[in-house]
Protein backbone atom coordinates (compact mmCIF):
# COMPACT_ATOMS: atom_id res chain seq x y z
CA UNK A 1 0.00 0.00 0.00
CA UNK A 2 1.46 3.36 -1.04
CA UNK A 3 1.33 6.17 1.52
CA UNK A 4 2.13 9.69 0.34
CA UNK A 5 4.29 12.09 2.31
CA UNK A 6 2.89 15.52 3.09
CA UNK A 7 3.46 18.27 5.63
CA UNK A 8 0.96 19.47 8.21
CA UNK A 9 0.53 22.77 6.36
CA UNK A 10 -0.33 20.86 3.14
CA UNK A 11 -3.34 19.15 4.69
CA UNK A 12 -4.70 21.82 7.05
CA UNK A 13 -6.75 24.93 6.41
CA UNK A 14 -5.32 26.54 9.52
CA UNK A 15 -2.78 26.02 12.31
CA UNK A 16 -3.46 28.16 15.36
CA UNK A 17 -1.87 29.01 18.68
CA UNK A 18 -3.82 29.51 21.90
CA UNK A 19 -3.55 32.61 24.13
CA UNK A 20 -0.34 33.20 26.05
CA UNK A 21 -2.10 34.37 29.20
CA UNK A 22 -5.00 33.33 31.39
CA UNK A 23 -8.15 35.47 31.07
CA UNK A 24 -10.27 36.65 34.01
CA UNK A 25 -12.29 33.61 35.03
CA UNK A 26 -16.04 33.52 35.56
CA UNK A 27 -18.65 31.20 37.03
CA UNK A 28 -20.36 30.81 33.66
CA UNK A 29 -19.75 31.62 30.02
CA UNK A 30 -17.40 30.03 27.52
CA UNK A 31 -15.10 27.14 28.40
CA UNK A 32 -11.43 28.02 28.86
CA UNK A 33 -9.70 24.79 27.91
CA UNK A 34 -6.70 23.67 29.91
CA UNK A 35 -4.13 20.90 29.75
CA UNK A 36 -5.96 19.02 32.59
CA UNK A 37 -8.98 18.69 30.28
CA UNK A 38 -7.05 16.21 28.10
CA UNK A 39 -7.89 12.76 29.46
CA UNK A 40 -7.15 9.53 27.58
CA UNK A 41 -7.29 11.19 24.18
CA UNK A 42 -10.57 12.99 24.82
CA UNK A 43 -11.60 16.35 26.25
CA UNK A 44 -13.07 15.89 29.71
CA UNK A 45 -15.42 18.84 30.19
CA UNK A 46 -16.77 17.83 33.59
CA UNK A 47 -14.38 20.12 35.47
CA UNK A 48 -13.69 23.23 33.44
CA UNK A 49 -12.95 26.88 33.93
CA UNK A 50 -15.09 29.56 32.31
CA UNK A 51 -14.61 33.04 30.92
CA UNK A 52 -17.49 35.49 30.62
CA UNK A 53 -19.35 35.91 27.36
CA UNK A 54 -18.22 39.54 27.12
CA UNK A 55 -14.54 38.47 27.35
CA UNK A 56 -14.88 35.55 24.94
CA UNK A 57 -14.47 37.55 21.68
CA UNK A 58 -11.13 38.90 22.90
CA UNK A 59 -9.83 35.39 23.63
CA UNK A 60 -11.03 33.89 20.36
CA UNK A 61 -9.45 36.48 18.07
CA UNK A 62 -6.90 33.95 16.84
CA UNK A 63 -9.37 31.12 16.44
CA UNK A 64 -12.78 29.94 17.62
CA UNK A 65 -12.62 26.16 18.12
CA UNK A 66 -15.13 24.29 15.98
CA UNK A 67 -16.44 20.74 15.98
CA UNK A 68 -13.87 18.24 14.59
CA UNK A 69 -10.91 20.59 15.01
CA UNK A 70 -7.91 18.83 16.57
CA UNK A 71 -6.37 20.42 19.65
CA UNK A 72 -2.94 19.54 21.00
CA UNK A 73 -0.42 20.54 23.65
CA UNK A 74 2.92 22.01 22.64
CA UNK A 75 4.57 22.89 25.95
CA UNK A 76 5.15 21.28 29.37
CA UNK A 77 3.00 18.14 28.94
CA UNK A 78 3.53 17.14 25.32
CA UNK A 79 1.76 14.66 23.06
CA UNK A 80 -1.78 15.38 24.23
CA UNK A 81 -4.39 15.34 21.46
CA UNK A 82 -8.16 15.56 21.35
CA UNK A 83 -11.02 16.39 18.99
CA UNK A 84 -13.33 19.34 19.66
CA UNK A 85 -16.76 17.81 20.33
CA UNK A 86 -20.12 18.88 18.95
CA UNK A 87 -21.59 21.92 20.70
CA UNK A 88 -18.31 23.15 22.20
CA UNK A 89 -18.42 26.81 23.19
CA UNK A 90 -15.22 28.40 24.40
CA UNK A 91 -11.59 29.09 23.58
CA UNK A 92 -8.17 27.50 23.64
CA UNK A 93 -6.10 27.57 26.79
CA UNK A 94 -2.43 28.26 27.29
CA UNK A 95 0.16 25.93 25.76
CA UNK A 96 -2.40 24.59 23.32
CA UNK A 97 -2.60 24.63 19.53
CA UNK A 98 -5.37 23.80 17.08
CA UNK A 99 -5.48 22.24 13.61
CA UNK A 100 -8.36 22.65 11.17
CA UNK A 101 -7.97 20.00 8.49
CA UNK A 102 -8.68 20.24 4.78
CA UNK A 103 -11.27 17.49 4.48
CA UNK A 104 -10.51 17.05 0.78
CA UNK A 105 -7.04 15.82 1.74
CA UNK A 106 -7.31 14.18 5.15
CA UNK A 107 -10.00 12.72 7.40
CA UNK A 108 -9.77 14.47 10.76
CA UNK A 109 -10.18 11.25 12.76
CA UNK A 110 -7.40 9.54 10.83
CA UNK A 111 -5.03 12.45 11.52
CA UNK A 112 -6.02 12.36 15.19
CA UNK A 113 -5.10 8.65 15.43
CA UNK A 114 -1.96 9.24 13.35
CA UNK A 115 -0.70 11.54 16.11
CA UNK A 116 -0.47 8.50 18.40
CA UNK A 117 1.60 6.50 15.91
CA UNK A 118 5.26 5.65 16.39
CA UNK A 119 6.11 7.49 13.17
CA UNK A 120 4.65 10.75 14.48
CA UNK A 121 6.09 10.28 17.95
CA UNK A 122 9.57 10.11 16.41
CA UNK A 123 8.96 13.46 14.71
CA UNK A 124 7.88 14.99 18.02
CA UNK A 125 10.90 13.59 19.85
CA UNK A 126 13.30 14.88 17.21
CA UNK A 127 11.84 18.39 17.39
CA UNK A 128 11.26 18.75 21.13
CA UNK A 129 13.23 21.59 22.70
CA UNK A 130 14.32 20.60 26.21
CA UNK A 131 14.00 23.53 28.60
CA UNK A 132 15.26 24.09 32.13
CA UNK A 133 11.70 23.99 33.47
CA UNK A 134 9.46 22.68 30.66
CA UNK A 135 9.86 21.03 27.28
CA UNK A 136 8.19 22.51 24.22
CA UNK A 137 7.53 22.06 20.54
CA UNK A 138 8.50 25.07 18.39
CA UNK A 139 5.20 26.00 16.73
CA UNK A 140 7.04 27.83 13.98
CA UNK A 141 8.32 24.43 12.77
CA UNK A 142 5.09 22.52 13.36
CA UNK A 143 3.53 23.28 9.93
CA UNK A 144 6.49 21.58 8.24
CA UNK A 145 6.31 18.35 10.27
CA UNK A 146 5.83 15.40 7.89
CA UNK A 147 2.91 12.98 7.83
CA UNK A 148 2.30 9.90 5.68
CA UNK A 149 -1.19 9.40 4.30
CA UNK A 150 -2.94 6.57 2.46
CA UNK A 151 -5.92 7.30 0.21
CA UNK A 152 -8.92 9.03 1.78
CA UNK A 153 -10.89 5.81 1.47
CA UNK A 154 -8.24 3.94 3.45
CA UNK A 155 -8.10 6.75 6.01
CA UNK A 156 -11.82 6.37 6.62
CA UNK A 157 -11.49 2.59 7.03
CA UNK A 158 -8.59 2.85 9.50
CA UNK A 159 -10.32 5.55 11.55
CA UNK A 160 -13.53 3.50 11.58
CA UNK A 161 -11.73 0.44 12.98
CA UNK A 162 -10.05 2.41 15.77
CA UNK A 163 -13.19 4.46 16.49
CA UNK A 164 -15.13 1.27 17.15
CA UNK A 165 -12.89 0.61 20.17
CA UNK A 166 -13.23 4.18 21.40
CA UNK A 167 -17.00 4.11 20.98
CA UNK A 168 -17.21 1.00 23.16
CA UNK A 169 -14.93 2.63 25.74
CA UNK A 170 -17.09 5.73 25.78
CA UNK A 171 -20.27 3.66 26.16
CA UNK A 172 -18.76 1.83 29.14
CA UNK A 173 -17.71 5.14 30.68
CA UNK A 174 -21.25 6.45 30.38
CA UNK A 175 -22.59 3.33 32.11
CA UNK A 176 -20.02 3.73 34.89
CA UNK A 177 -21.06 7.34 35.40
CA UNK A 178 -24.73 6.36 35.72
CA UNK A 179 -23.94 3.59 38.19
CA UNK A 180 -21.75 5.88 40.29
CA UNK A 181 -24.44 8.56 40.30
CA UNK A 182 -27.03 6.05 41.49
CA UNK A 183 -24.84 4.92 44.40
CA UNK A 184 -23.92 8.52 45.20
CA UNK A 185 -27.54 9.68 45.23
CA UNK A 186 -28.38 7.08 47.86
CA UNK A 187 -25.28 8.04 49.86
CA UNK A 188 -26.34 11.70 49.81
CA UNK A 189 -29.94 10.89 50.72
CA UNK A 190 -28.99 8.73 53.70
CA UNK A 191 -25.77 10.24 55.02
CA UNK A 192 -25.85 13.90 53.97
CA UNK A 193 -29.54 14.80 53.92
CA UNK A 194 -30.08 12.27 56.76
CA UNK A 195 -33.19 10.78 55.14
CA UNK A 196 -32.08 7.24 55.97
CA UNK A 197 -34.55 4.41 56.68
CA UNK A 198 -36.26 5.12 60.01
CA UNK A 199 -34.91 8.66 60.30
CA UNK A 200 -38.33 9.88 61.47
CA UNK A 201 -37.84 8.07 64.79
CA UNK A 202 -34.20 9.07 65.40
CA UNK A 203 -33.18 12.11 67.41
CA UNK A 204 -30.56 14.49 66.02
CA UNK A 205 -28.13 15.76 68.65
CA UNK A 206 -25.62 18.44 67.60
CA UNK A 207 -26.17 17.51 63.96
CA UNK A 208 -25.47 13.80 64.57
CA UNK A 209 -28.23 11.17 64.56
CA UNK A 210 -28.49 9.17 67.74
CA UNK A 211 -26.35 6.02 67.49
CA UNK A 212 -23.93 7.60 65.03
CA UNK A 213 -20.51 8.98 65.90
CA UNK A 214 -17.67 11.08 64.55
CA UNK A 215 -14.43 9.28 63.86
CA UNK A 216 -11.01 10.32 62.69
CA UNK A 217 -9.82 8.54 59.57
CA UNK A 218 -7.09 6.63 61.38
CA UNK A 219 -9.79 4.95 63.49
CA UNK A 220 -11.26 3.34 60.38
CA UNK A 221 -8.13 1.53 59.26
CA UNK A 222 -4.41 1.59 58.80
CA UNK A 223 -3.10 4.67 56.96
CA UNK A 224 -0.28 3.98 54.51
CA UNK A 225 1.61 6.77 52.76
CA UNK A 226 3.18 5.47 49.60
CA UNK A 227 6.84 5.52 48.66
CA UNK A 228 8.79 5.30 45.40
CA UNK A 229 11.46 2.60 45.18
CA UNK A 230 14.87 3.69 43.93
CA UNK A 231 14.26 4.54 40.27
CA UNK A 232 17.90 3.83 39.36
CA UNK A 233 17.34 0.14 40.18
CA UNK A 234 15.95 -1.33 36.97
CA UNK A 235 15.33 -4.63 38.69
CA UNK A 236 12.67 -2.94 40.86
CA UNK A 237 10.44 -2.06 37.91
CA UNK A 238 8.52 -3.79 35.14
CA UNK A 239 6.92 -6.60 37.10
CA UNK A 240 3.30 -7.54 37.79
CA UNK A 241 2.59 -5.38 40.88
CA UNK A 242 0.73 -2.14 40.00
CA UNK A 243 2.48 1.05 41.16
CA UNK A 244 -0.20 3.73 41.44
CA UNK A 245 0.59 7.39 40.79
CA UNK A 246 -1.75 10.37 40.53
CA UNK A 247 -2.09 10.23 36.69
CA UNK A 248 -3.44 6.68 37.09
CA UNK A 249 -6.24 7.94 39.36
CA UNK A 250 -7.93 10.40 37.03
CA UNK A 251 -11.44 9.64 35.77
CA UNK A 252 -11.74 6.19 37.23
CA UNK A 253 -13.04 4.49 40.36
CA UNK A 254 -10.92 1.34 40.23
CA UNK A 255 -7.27 1.66 39.25
CA UNK A 256 -7.22 -1.20 36.76
CA UNK A 257 -4.04 -0.35 34.88
CA UNK A 258 -1.03 1.75 35.84
CA UNK A 259 1.72 3.40 33.88
CA UNK A 260 4.38 1.79 36.09
CA UNK A 261 4.65 -1.60 37.74
CA UNK A 262 6.99 -3.09 40.30
CA UNK A 263 8.69 -6.46 40.47
CA UNK A 264 8.11 -8.47 43.63
CA UNK A 265 11.78 -7.88 44.43
CA UNK A 266 11.29 -4.10 44.19
CA UNK A 267 7.99 -4.06 46.09
CA UNK A 268 9.41 -6.26 48.84
CA UNK A 269 12.06 -3.59 49.48
CA UNK A 270 9.20 -1.65 51.07
CA UNK A 271 6.98 -4.45 52.35
CA UNK A 272 5.03 -2.16 54.66
CA UNK A 273 3.72 -0.24 51.65
CA UNK A 274 1.55 -2.98 50.15
CA UNK A 275 -2.06 -1.87 49.62
CA UNK A 276 -4.60 -4.73 49.66
CA UNK A 277 -7.55 -5.01 47.30
CA UNK A 278 -10.55 -2.79 48.17
CA UNK A 279 -8.52 -0.20 50.05
CA UNK A 280 -9.27 3.51 49.58
CA UNK A 281 -6.53 5.58 47.91
CA UNK A 282 -6.62 9.40 48.17
CA UNK A 283 -4.27 11.81 46.39
CA UNK A 284 -2.84 14.25 48.93
CA UNK A 285 0.00 16.12 47.19
CA UNK A 286 -0.35 18.43 44.20
CA UNK A 287 -3.69 17.29 42.79
CA UNK A 288 -5.59 16.53 45.98
CA UNK A 289 -8.90 14.77 46.47
CA UNK A 290 -8.76 12.08 43.79
CA UNK A 291 -10.24 8.90 45.25
CA UNK A 292 -9.80 5.35 43.92
CA UNK A 293 -10.50 1.84 45.15
CA UNK A 294 -7.59 -0.56 44.73
CA UNK A 295 -8.57 -3.39 42.40
CA UNK A 296 -5.73 -5.70 43.49
CA UNK A 297 -2.65 -5.83 45.69
CA UNK A 298 -0.55 -2.80 44.77
CA UNK A 299 1.71 -0.02 46.01
CA UNK A 300 1.52 3.75 45.54
CA UNK A 301 3.94 6.63 45.42
CA UNK A 302 4.35 9.23 48.18
CA UNK A 303 1.62 11.52 46.81
CA UNK A 304 -1.10 9.10 47.91
CA UNK A 305 -2.44 8.16 51.34
CA UNK A 306 -4.34 4.88 51.49
CA UNK A 307 -6.78 3.51 54.05
CA UNK A 308 -6.62 -0.25 54.63
CA UNK A 309 -10.06 -0.69 56.16
CA UNK A 310 -10.73 -2.47 59.43
CA UNK A 311 -14.26 -3.19 58.22
CA UNK A 312 -14.22 -4.16 54.53
CA UNK A 313 -17.93 -3.35 54.26
CA UNK A 314 -17.15 0.34 54.84
CA UNK A 315 -15.52 0.54 51.41
CA UNK A 316 -18.34 2.18 49.42
CA UNK A 317 -19.44 4.46 52.23
CA UNK A 318 -15.87 5.63 52.75
CA UNK A 319 -15.29 6.04 49.00
CA UNK A 320 -17.97 8.71 48.80
CA UNK A 321 -17.02 10.20 52.16
CA UNK A 322 -13.48 10.74 50.87
CA UNK A 323 -14.75 12.22 47.61
CA UNK A 324 -16.66 14.82 49.61
CA UNK A 325 -13.46 15.90 51.39
CA UNK A 326 -11.77 17.60 48.42
CA UNK A 327 -12.55 21.12 49.62
CA UNK A 328 -11.40 20.27 53.13
CA UNK A 329 -8.21 18.65 51.83
CA UNK A 330 -7.43 21.81 49.86
CA UNK A 331 -7.81 23.71 53.13
CA UNK A 332 -5.72 21.50 55.41
CA UNK A 333 -2.82 21.18 52.97
CA UNK A 334 0.29 23.18 53.69
CA UNK A 335 0.07 25.37 50.62
CA UNK A 336 3.55 25.82 49.24
CA UNK A 337 4.62 27.75 46.18
CA UNK A 338 4.04 24.87 43.80
CA UNK A 339 1.71 22.29 45.34
CA UNK A 340 -0.63 21.35 48.15
CA UNK A 341 0.58 18.75 50.63
CA UNK A 342 -1.75 16.96 53.03
CA UNK A 343 0.67 14.90 55.09
CA UNK A 344 -0.15 11.62 56.81
CA UNK A 345 -0.72 13.23 60.19
CA UNK A 346 -3.21 15.78 58.86
CA UNK A 347 -4.96 13.19 56.72
CA UNK A 348 -5.26 10.71 59.59
CA UNK A 349 -6.81 13.29 61.90
CA UNK A 350 -9.61 14.36 59.54
CA UNK A 351 -12.96 13.67 61.16
CA UNK A 352 -15.96 12.19 59.35
CA UNK A 353 -19.49 11.20 60.30
CA UNK A 354 -19.76 7.47 60.98
CA UNK A 355 -23.26 5.92 60.86
CA UNK A 356 -24.33 2.94 62.92
CA UNK A 357 -23.39 -0.54 61.72
CA UNK A 358 -26.91 -1.48 60.58
CA UNK A 359 -27.07 1.45 58.13
CA UNK A 360 -23.49 1.04 56.92
CA UNK A 361 -24.05 -2.65 56.19
CA UNK A 362 -27.38 -1.96 54.50
CA UNK A 363 -25.75 0.65 52.28
CA UNK A 364 -22.96 -1.82 51.43
CA UNK A 365 -25.43 -4.48 50.32
CA UNK A 366 -27.32 -2.02 48.07
CA UNK A 367 -24.21 -0.36 46.59
CA UNK A 368 -22.26 -3.58 46.02
CA UNK A 369 -24.00 -4.58 42.71
CA UNK A 370 -23.37 -1.06 41.33
CA UNK A 371 -19.68 -1.22 42.17
CA UNK A 372 -19.27 -4.78 40.92
CA UNK A 373 -20.70 -3.67 37.56
CA UNK A 374 -18.39 -0.63 37.58
CA UNK A 375 -15.42 -2.93 38.21
CA UNK A 376 -16.25 -5.24 35.29
CA UNK A 377 -16.90 -2.30 32.94
CA UNK A 378 -13.56 -0.79 34.02
CA UNK A 379 -11.81 -4.08 33.22
CA UNK A 380 -13.43 -4.07 29.78
CA UNK A 381 -12.23 -0.50 29.18
CA UNK A 382 -8.68 -1.51 30.06
CA UNK A 383 -8.84 -4.49 27.68
CA UNK A 384 -10.30 -2.38 24.87
CA UNK A 385 -7.55 0.22 25.25
CA UNK A 386 -4.88 -2.45 25.16
CA UNK A 387 -6.36 -3.98 22.01
CA UNK A 388 -6.70 -0.59 20.31
CA UNK A 389 -3.14 0.41 21.23
CA UNK A 390 -1.77 -2.86 19.84
CA UNK A 391 -3.68 -2.42 16.61
CA UNK A 392 -2.95 1.27 16.03
CA UNK A 393 0.77 1.01 15.14
CA UNK A 394 0.09 -1.87 12.75
CA UNK A 395 -2.62 0.08 10.95
CA UNK A 396 -0.62 3.30 10.86
CA UNK A 397 2.50 1.62 9.48
CA UNK A 398 0.58 -0.19 6.75
CA UNK A 399 1.51 -3.58 8.24
CA UNK A 400 -2.18 -4.43 8.25
CA UNK A 401 -4.00 -3.53 5.05
CA UNK A 402 -7.68 -2.59 5.15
Amino acid sequence: MKWDKASIKDICLGIYDGPHATPPLSDTGGIFLGIPNFVNGRLDLNNVRYISEKDLPKWTKRVTPKENDIVFSYEATLNLYAIIPEGFHGCLGRRMGLLRVDKSKVFYKFLYYYFFSERWQRVIKENTVLGSTVDRLPLIKFPDFPVFLPSLQTQYKIASILSAYDDLIENNQKQIKLLEEAAQRLYKEWFVDLHFPGHEDVKIVDGVPEGWSRKQIFELGKIITGKTPNTSKQEYYGGSIPFVKIPDMHNCIYTISTESTLTKFGADKQKNNYIPENSIMVSCIGTVGLVNISSELCQTNQQINSIVLKNREDVYYLFFSMKMLKTLLDGVGSNGATMINVNKSKFSSIEILYPNAILRNKYFSIAKPYFRKIYYLSKQISSLREARDRLLPKLMSGEIEV
